[in-house]
């Protein structure tokens, strides 16, 4: 068997892909906060999606975690975003600059 050195993953666990999945989200002021089960907190500005730019604040507080905290859902907008896509900065729309 091959000896591992400092710093180095077997195969199996260095290959593996943990899936992002959050405990809770939240709106404010226009930014959309997901709480990851590793605590950390993302956030990204509501205008990085077409429907949640022209949204109300009303509209995105209503913001729901589905399919096992693994997406977020806006029922009144038809909109479902990946928290996956969130973490790895995938977004529809650039920064407004």
């Amino acid at each position: 068997m091959d000896s591992l050195h400092a710093g180095e993953l077997p195969l199996s666990i260095a290959h593996q892909k943990t899936e992002a999945v959050a405990t809770r989200a939240w709106a404010v002021d226009r930014m959309i906060y997901v709480e990851l089960t590793d605590q950390r907190i993302v956030g990204f500005p509501a205008n990085r999606f077409r429907r949640l730019r022209d949204a109300s604040e009303r509209e995105l507080a209503d913001v729901r975690l589905e399919v096992a905290g693994t997406a977020l859902r806006w029922e009144s907008l038809d909109e479902d975003i990946t928290i996956e896509g969130v973490v790895a900065g995938r977004f529809q729309l650039p920064p407004v600059v």
